[in-house]
């Protein structure tokens, strides 16, 4: 049949909501990263944490059959408490911080490099979409090893230490979630904004190693020298440290007080939430 017989019409089916043409991003990317042997071999890895953490807490709270063997005393062989969760999440997140360094600098980077973007906003998404889009990637794979299995071990506890342990400790579960939620956040925009300036994936993810541990560094060369604490706003590790041990109620004595530090975290997010928006635009002017 011709061309000129054909009668086209208008699609007249059912449309999807506004808010949610941005998830296909983090699907695809998903599916794409779990190709990857490697990916799947360090996301399983950071389960083996909480899964030790889960025994623990189990043994813990269960210690009739080892008081036959050995002394237990009384309360089980663990205070578990505002510490245990406070190291808990230390350690996943620093698993999410490698996994992050491996699948967040190959988010942006290939688009800009095939100057794909363009075909990205040529259709119903905005640049903010876009950016929620791949952030939802890493955030939804962090929730995974940080604060999920975190609230499950808080949830574990609370039903095997009882109603009193769960009143007296409640605020812990807010603890979990709010210093997962704002680590996940830093780095995930750290990632992108790399990506996005540095299109070597290799050296992207290097990079972001050496931005987070390289402040402490120059934190420490700007003491020394200069004897003041106000190097304390390069060194971002330290500062997330300052607000975790706040969000559970560990004491520390720190020169840097935590409201500093919060501020410091604010700035370096808004300066990498800077450098990312510089990149992502539906077109790129090239000077000769």
């Amino acid at each position: 049949m011709a061309v000129y017989k054909r009668s086209y019409k208008a699609y007249t089916g059912a449309l999807t909501a506004r808010w949610t043409r941005m998830l296909v991003l983090p699907r695809f990317a998903w599916r794409g990263l779990f190709k990857q042997r490697l990916m799947m071999i360090l996301f399983v890895i950071c389960f083996f944490y909480p899964a030790g953490c889960a025994l623990t807490i189990y043994i813990n709270s269960n210690t009739a059959f080892l008081s036959q063997y050995v002394p237990v005393p009384k309360g089980g062989f663990l205070n578990i408490g505002n510490q245990f969760f406070f190291i808990f999440t230390s350690v996943q997140c620093t698993l999410g911080f490698l996994l992050t360094a491996f699948a967040g600098p190959g988010l942006v980077s290939p688009d800009l490099v095939n100057n794909a973007l363009p075909l990205y906003f040529c259709r119903p998404l905005a640049r903010w979409e876009y950016v929620a889009g791949k952030m939802l990637v890493i955030l939804g794979l962090l929730s995974y090893i940080t604060w999920i299995p975190g609230l499950l071990l808080f949830g574990l506890q609370s039903s095997l230490a009882g109603g009193a342990w769960f009143r007296e400790n409640y605020w812990i579960a807010g603890s979990i979630l709010g210093s997962s939620l704002l680590w996940m956040l830093l780095i995930a925009v750290l990632s992108l904004a790399l990506s996005a300036w540095v299109r070597w994936k290799i050296l992207a993810g290097g990079l972001m190693l050496v931005v987070m541990f390289l402040g402490a560094g120059i934190s420490e060369t700007i003491r020394t020298v200069v004897r003041t604490d106000a190097g304390g706003w390069f060194d971002p590790l330290g500062n997330i440290a300052r607000v975790w041990m706040y969000l559970f109620d560990i004491r520390a004595e720190h020169a840097f007080s935590t409201e500093e530090s919060a501020a410091a975290l604010a700035v370096f997010a808004g300066l990498c939430v800077y450098l990312l928006a510089r990149k992502i635009r539906a077109y790129e002017v090239v000077r000769g």
